[in-house]
């Protein structure tokens, strides 16, 4: 057994065209899959971290690039980036994701989890509502770009984590999110604010944003979710 995480850049087909991603697999070998949805940064080297981190978890993590190898480098050229992705083709893209993370033969199990910052927050909650494939969904800070998804075919079980300081995503707002998603789908989510959190405290790699103890406290919650959603293990 091999003493951490297997990494590999991949390439598979998806909505119409070749896409390409972060590949990580636990030490095990084998394990539940997980998508893991960028920031509107990119597929940035902190993004391919968490994806590290949760290999060593024992999670099979799949991080899709959907800006087809750029990265942002500034919050102007990131706005751009994320506004040139309809949501409509990032769930495509997405969904052609879980299709070949589930053929992979180190997935086990028939569905995955969904895991996304910001604006791949917005597209975890978007991926689940169109994919019954998708049974976790947990956006961290999730901007939804065009509007509330419609979750009347939501099969998925959901863990947001958002900071009480976020004039991104207003905590006022998960109000609305939640009770839309419980009245179209019968599933209540479950939300979690953080206080003396804003918006991105869980990328480690932004001091300005970064909050250790709420980061710290989310990712407890992320992984026994995962496994009680994924594995029954909890």
């Amino acid at each position: 057994m091999a003493n951490g995480p297997t990494l590999q850049n991949v390439s598979f087909p998806s909505a119409g065209t070749t896409a390409y991603g972060y590949l990580a697999v636990p030490p095990a070998g084998h394990g539940p899959g997980i998508i893991l949805i960028q920031e509107w940064w990119g597929l940035t080297a902190h993004i391919k971290d968490v994806a590290d981190r949760f290999a060593k978890a024992g999670f099979v993590v799949l991080a899709p690039d959907l800006y087809g190898g750029q990265v942002a480098h500034d919050a102007d050229e990131a706005l751009r980036m994320m506004s040139e992705l309809p949501t409509a083709r990032g769930v495509e893209l997405l969904s052609g994701a879980v299709g070949h993370l589930l053929k992979r033969p180190e997935t086990d199990g028939d569905t995955v989890g969904a895991v996304g910052f910001c604006m791949g927050g917005g597209f975890v909650l978007g991926l689940a509502a169109k994919d019954q494939r998708v049974s976790a969904a947990v956006p961290f800070y999730g901007v939804n770009q065009d509007g509330i998804p419609d979750f009347s075919h939501l099969q998925a079980e959901i863990l947001g984590h958002y900071g009480e300081q976020d004039p991104t995503v207003p905590p006022a707002s998960l109000e609305e999110l939640g009770k839309t998603i419980e009245a179209q789908s019968g599933i209540v989510p479950t939300f979690h604010l953080y206080p003396g959190a804003g918006h991105a405290f869980f990328n480690d790699g932004r001091t300005e944003a970064y909050h250790a103890e709420a980061a710290a406290q989310a990712w407890q919650r992320t992984l026994d979710f995962l496994r009680t959603q994924l594995t029954g293990t909890g």
